[in-house]
């Protein structure tokens, strides 16, 4: 029995990591379930023994995703004190580093919820809890609205940006300070 609860986690692995390779290479809206299913070697049947169909997937996809965002929020370096520059540097570079990792998961979301309303209302119930996170941060500043608001406008900010800046690391620092001031930040004392 563990054996083949081992094998099925194995081939979903693998089907996933397919889908990913083959959205890079075809987009995810031209992407056909055949296509993941030979990237992976794989019958075309054994997709739908790990995924009803390929939002499905995607969405396991973004289950991934934000449980290693999860990881970040508990690492050594992570303050929830946005007066402090350094704490909005740390979830701008986080955030940097996770786009640039994941960019082609990340343009397969925009795409899928594009085209599907349910996805899209998917992709936002998914990612509420980190949106509310940034918002628990913003919400010990005086801000000019609501903390919820303000986070989706960062938050859309740094995702719509970094889909498309093709530049080098240095826009980490530029937005880290763009956010910063934007928020009413101060410096803390050195």
């Amino acid at each position: 029995m563990i054996v083949r609860k081992e094998q099925a986690a194995q081939t979903g692995a693998e089907l996933k990591a397919a889908a990913v390779r083959a959205f890079a290479r075809l987009g995810y809206l031209n992407t056909k379930i055949t296509d993941i299913t030979a990237e992976a070697g794989r019958a075309a049947g054994s997709f739908y023994t790990h995924f009803a169909n390929k939002e499905a997937l995607l969405e396991a996809l973004l289950t991934d995703l934000l449980a290693e965002g999860d990881a970040s929020a508990t690492a050594p370096g992570h303050s929830d004190d946005f007066r402090d520059r350094a704490a909005v540097r740390y979830h701008v570079a986080s955030y940097w580093e996770f786009s640039r990792r994941h960019h082609v998961v990340l343009e397969a979301l925009r795409q899928a919820a594009i085209v599907d309303p349910a996805v899209a209302r998917r992709v936002e119930e998914m990612t509420e809890p980190d949106l509310r996170h940034i918002a628990d941060h913003l919400a010990k500043l005086s801000l000019p609205g609501d903390p919820v608001v303000v986070a989706t406008m960062i938050t859309t900010l740094l995702g719509s940006f970094l889909a498309t800046w093709r530049g080098g690391d240095e826009v980490v620092d530029t937005l880290t300070d763009f956010i910063h001031a934007a928020v009413g930040g101060t410096a803390s004392p050195g």
